[in-house]
């Protein structure tokens, strides 16, 4: 089983095939409309513009499993990424990206690419490690997502070849996808 094999769901409930893909550099994102770390959909945006004519693109799944964080409907989340964001990549149905209901693209990505621990250098580090410790103390055991914003980095070939915790904001990932597109 590879990522091509896997079918999702648009914001509109259709079937969508990720084999769509083949030869694109894929950055896929679980993201959420109400969270601390919203403001990265600027930042993918920008990335997005920069590299999707050398082939890259960014696929965002919103989900509401982290502090309910993301409860609007598939349109309203779609119409708040463009308004608020001007985001044009592809915004997806929102579901559940860890645990046993989890969509099994994610299932995949977390088997692909475990967690390697968040980066304590960035602004809001320590208040979301601090908010897991005594809130969801569950999240931090083992390589399930720990939050929104997690971001999985695949080749052109369909290899998850990184993963970036929401402390890693996406313009730090410039160089990588840089790499993959050349």
């Amino acid at each position: 089983m590879g990522i091509y094999d896997f079918q999702v769901k648009t914001n509109k409930g259709e079937e969508k095939s990720l084999a769509d893909y083949k030869g694109k550099v894929l950055l896929i994102v679980n993201t959420a409309s109400k969270c601390g770390f919203t403001p990265q959909f600027q930042e993918l945006q920008e990335l997005y513009l920069k590299y999707k004519e050398q082939g890259l693109e960014i696929l965002g799944f919103p989900c509401n499993q982290f502090a309910g964080q993301e409860p609007g409907t598939n349109s309203e989340v779609q119409e708040f990424c463009r308004l608020n964001y001007g985001v044009t990549f592809p915004i997806f149905a929102k579901g559940d990206v860890r645990g046993e209901t989890a969509q099994p693209l994610f299932k995949y990505l977390v088997e692909q690419q475990g967690f390697k621990g968040f980066d304590e250098s960035h602004p809001i580090a320590a208040k979301l490690i601090g908010a897991l410790k005594e809130n969801f103390p569950e999240i931090l055991a083992g390589d399930g997502i720990k939050w929104n914003f997690t971001k999985f980095l695949v080749d052109r070939d369909g290899q998850v070849v990184a993963r970036f915790e929401p402390t890693t904001a996406p313009s730090a990932l410039a160089k990588d996808i840089e790499k993959l597109l050349a």
